[in-house]
């Protein structure tokens, strides 16, 4: 008994003969070519139909999954042999969209597994917990496992990050409530050497209750970042000191004429001292002025101290050392500093500190090196325009500290010299840019940077008095928030 063929039967149906003829077919196969405009039946079969067919007869066995592609149909042949009659049924079934999904599915494995291979971040699933589920190979260069070995081993066995015990629940705290956390930690590799990773992780929560079930993380190797930016710091703090010891030098005339006023000042209180304990024998009243003499040493002797601790303080190397600076104080302390040089040079110093104490958090030291360098560079401008006017003997230099209406605290430097058109006002904080002869082009520069890192901004416009008026704006909060003293130990 042959096969018979069903029209009701939606999935095309063809009976061949041993060579493969095609002796009859159902309607869904007659519908399947038309509608694809093919010559015959026989175009809807694979190309090596004959092959198949007589494989089914020879071996009678049914031959399952044969492909057959026209236009953007995939369909999938089954050949049932009869070895009575020696036909076989050919059985077809659509499977373009499963063909497709799978198509998909082995490419997206293959890019996959092309990224997670070869990425030099490592890419890692964990459970809720922090415990590893899988990684990626990446693992052995960041942290010297392999995939294998990381599957179910706990963050604090791998990481050694005991540290930072904080830094592991604030994050699992962000990927409860954000589902997204990031943190930086410095690591302890398998064979000991020391790495930066950057962490970011995502968590993949459950449909329906929205609990964290799986966490996704990338973690980055930045210890060659982290290196270099300390060593740009290390860099700047060289090169921050160098710029205070050519300072030291140029102010040389001034620390001298400071020192020299309290010494000057013991050295006559002594003299003097000497005298009346010659003669306390026969007036006994002289020992008096004797006890008020020596007082007046430890005084001059105090404040000479006070000078050279400043200037140890100025010209220590070291990082910053973050406080809360009573502005004012400070800004009178700098004008002391440079008054001789002001005076040898016809300048009044003119200061307007503010009412009350406006305070700051910076580093004090630094903070002093940025106004040395607006009260010197204002000296000069004074000194270059007197130039162009011999009959003017003095000028003025204005500093003033203030709080505006927003809160922010300012300080003024106002000169009285030659000014800068609007393109020279833009260039002058430019690296190495500079007006003088002499000049390097560095100090107003580093002084931007150095105000920068405390928050704030350096900016100059042109004053009223022709020359310019610098200007360090300090945000409202550093204004007002006092914080303790914090500064590692000086290498001086």
């Amino acid at each position: 008994m042959g096969f018979s063929l069903s029209d009701a039967d939606p999935q095309p149906g063809l009976i061949l003969s041993a060579s493969a003829g095609v002796l009859r077919s159902n309607k869904a196969a007659e519908t399947l070519r038309a509608g694809n405009n093919l010559p015959n039946l026989t175009a809807l079969l694979p190309s090596n139909v004959e092959a198949l067919v007589k494989a089914a007869l020879q071996q009678a066995r049914s031959i399952e999954n044969a492909e057959a592609r026209f236009n953007d149909i995939i369909l999938m042949w089954t050949f049932i042999p009869c070895p009575q009659t020696g036909e076989v049924l050919a059985r077809g079934r659509d499977a373009t969209e499963d063909v497709r999904t799978h198509e998909q599915a082995v490419r997206s494995n293959r890019l996959y597994r092309l990224i997670t291979e070869n990425t030099t971040d490592l890419i890692s699933r964990h459970a809720p917990d922090g415990r590893f589920i899988d990684a990626t190979p990446a693992s052995w260069r960041l942290l010297g496992y392999w995939p294998e070995e990381l599957r179910g081993k706990p963050l604090e066995d791998i990481f050694h990050i005991d540290s930072t015990a904080r830094q592991l629940m604030e994050s699992h705290r962000l990927l409860r409530d954000d589902g997204y956390a990031t943190m930086t930690l410095d690591i302890t590799h398998r064979d000991g050497s020391k790495r930066w990773l950057e962490i970011a992780s995502r968590a993949i929560r459950e449909t329906y209750t929205g609990a964290v079930v799986e966490v996704v993380s990338v973690s980055r190797d930045i210890t060659a970042r982290v290196e270099s930016e300390e060593n740009s710091r290390r860099l700047a703090d060289e090169l921050a000191h160098t710029a205070r010891l050519a300072t030291l030098g140029e102010l040389a005339s001034s620390i001298a004429h400071e020192m020299n006023q309290p010494l000057a000042t013991i050295v006559n209180f002594a003299s003097a001292s000497q005298r009346y304990l010659k003669n306390a024998g026969a007036n006994p009243e002289y020992l008096d002025r004797v006890d008020d003499g020596l007082e007046k040493i430890i005084h001059h002797a105090n404040r000479a101290s006070e000078v050279i601790k400043r200037l140890r303080a100025f010209l220590r190397k070291g990082r910053k050392r973050i406080e809360t600076v009573l502005l004012n104080h400070t800004l009178m302390n700098v004008a002391r500093l440079c008054q001789w040089e002001a005076d040898k040079n016809n300048v009044d110093i003119i200061c307007t500190p503010a009412t009350g104490e406006p305070t700051v958090i910076a580093d004090p030291v630094l903070l002093e090196q940025v106004l040395i360098n607006l009260i010197r560079n204002g000296i000069e401008a004074n000194l270059e325009a007197r130039s162009s006017q011999p009959d003017r003997e003095r000028s003025r230099l204005a500093i003033s500290t203030s709080v505006n209406n927003e809160g922010e605290t300012l300080v003024d430097v106002t000169d009285e010299g030659p000014g800068l058109d609007e393109q020279e006002i833009r260039q002058m904080f430019q690296p190495f840019y500079t007006s003088k002869p002499q000049g390097l082009g560095l100090g107003l520069s580093m002084s931007r940077s150095i105000v920068e890192g405390f928050g704030g901004f350096l900016d100059a416009q042109p004053a009223a008095t022709g020359g310019l008026t610098l200007t360090c704006r300090f945000p409202k909060a550093a204004a007002n928030k006092r914080i303790p003293s914090t500064e590692t130990a000086p290498d001086e």
